[in-house]
């Protein structure tokens, strides 16, 4: 992925509501079902921390993109944003 279709996804990102909230249970195999579940149908998901969330933000973002092979955009404070491509559903069309 380039820099400037990272961006794009940043971009696109700035007006999404949170939808993915991890808290002092860590990574669940629930939150991993609906972290998968919520990338097939939006492609772009935004995350947060609970403030009782145990881990570190970077390693939330980055257990769970590996968790469902999705690709971390941008982690910022408490909150994070993953992609995932749904070659079968297409919804977000990036630049070249």
């Amino acid at each position: 992925m380039t820099g400037k279709q990272r961006a794009q996804l940043r971009s696109m990102a700035n007006g999404l509501e949170t939808i993915i909230q991890v808290g002092k249970g860590g990574i669940t195999e629930n939150l991993i079902k609906q972290t998968d579940d919520a990338l097939t149908a939006r492609e772009l998901i935004k995350g947060s921390l609970l403030e009782t969330c145990p881990i570190p933000v970077r390693d939330v973002a980055t257990q769970l993109a590996q968790a469902v092979n999705a690709e971390i955009i941008q982690v910022i404070g408490r909150r994070f944003v993953l992609y995932r491509e749904n070659p079968q559903d297409k919804k977000i069309f990036l630049s070249k």
